[in-house]
Order: structure tokens, then sequence, then C-alpha cells
């Protein structure tokens, strides 16, 4: 059962840094050097539905890493 879930995990810290790699930000270099973020933009599509999948696997990855701990004591 350990190994089927240290295989979840994998896959599921897999998924998730591919989810938070996809995600654009827009702001540029600019607000690194302190250039003001003006324009307001609201989440549409796929940044909408790539916001939340990566939720869902942030929450997934935290409950098998709980479960992992969990049954190793």
């Amino acid at each position: 059962m350990s190994t089927y879930l240290t295989i979840a995990q994998i896959i599921v810290a897999i998924a998730l840094i591919a989810t938070v790699l996809l995600q654009v930000r827009g702001g540029g270099l600019g607000g690194i050097f302190g250039q003001p973020d003006t324009v307001y933009r609201t989440r549409r599509g796929i940044e909408r539905t790539l916001l939340r999948l990566t939720i869902i696997l942030a929450v997934l990855f935290i409950i098998f890493a709980i479960w992992t701990v969990r049954l190793s004591t």
C-alpha cells in the first residue's frame, strides 16, 4: 500500500509542478523592478481551469503527504 501511495504522490507532485509552470503571470519583469501592475484582469478559460487544477492538486498532495506519514508510523 505504501508503494502505491508513494507513486501516486510523485505523480501528483509532477502534475502540480507542470500546472504551476503553465500559468501565465502577465506582469513580465516590470514587477520585479517596482513597476506597478495597473491592469486588472479576470481569469477566464484555460487560466481559470489551471488555477482550479493547481488548487486541487495541491490539496491532493497535502492529503497524500499526511496519509503517507500516518501509514509509516
